[in-house]
C-alpha cells in the first residue's frame, strides 16, 4: 500500500497523531478512537495492522498488553515524495525566520 493511501484514512492519521506523543496500549487507542469515530475494537485493530504492515507503527508485547509506538520508516516515502517541492517553501520559511529575528531584536 502506498504511504499516501495509508495516510488517506482519517482514523489512521488520528492514531499516528496519538502515537507521535508517546507509546500507547491498544486498549487506550481503542478507547480514544472509539470515542472520536464511533468504530469498534475490530475495526481499530485492522487500522493498527495497516499501520504496522506499512512501517508507520510498531508493537511490543508486554504480558497480555500490546504497546504501540510510532515507526517513522513509513514516513520516509512521504518525505522522499515531498523532496522536490521543498524548493517552493524553504525560501519562505527562511524569510519568516529573518522577520522573527528582526522582531526580537526590536524588542
Amino acid at each position: 500500500m502506498h504511504a499516501f493511501d495509508v495516510l488517506g484514512d482519517p482514523v489512521r492519521r488520528h492514531i499516528l497523531q496519538l502515537l507521535s506523543g508517546n507509546s500507547l496500549s491498544s486498549g487506550t487507542i481503542v478507547d480514544i478512537v472509539h470515542k472520536e469515530f464511533g468504530i469498534g475494537q475490530s475495526a481499530i485493530s485492522q487500522q493498527l495492522k495497516v499501520l504496522r504492515d506499512n512501517g508507520f507503527a510498531n508493537v511490543t508485547i508486554d504480558g497480555a498488553r500490546r504497546i504501540y509506538g510510532l515507526d517513522t520508516s513509513g514516513l520516509k516515502e512521504i518525505d522522499d515524495w515531498l523532496s522536490p517541492f521543498r524548493q517552493f517553501w524553504t525560501p519562505k520559511f527562511e524569510a519568516l525566520a529573518t522577520e522573527v529575528a528582526r522582531g526580537k531584536r526590536k524588542k
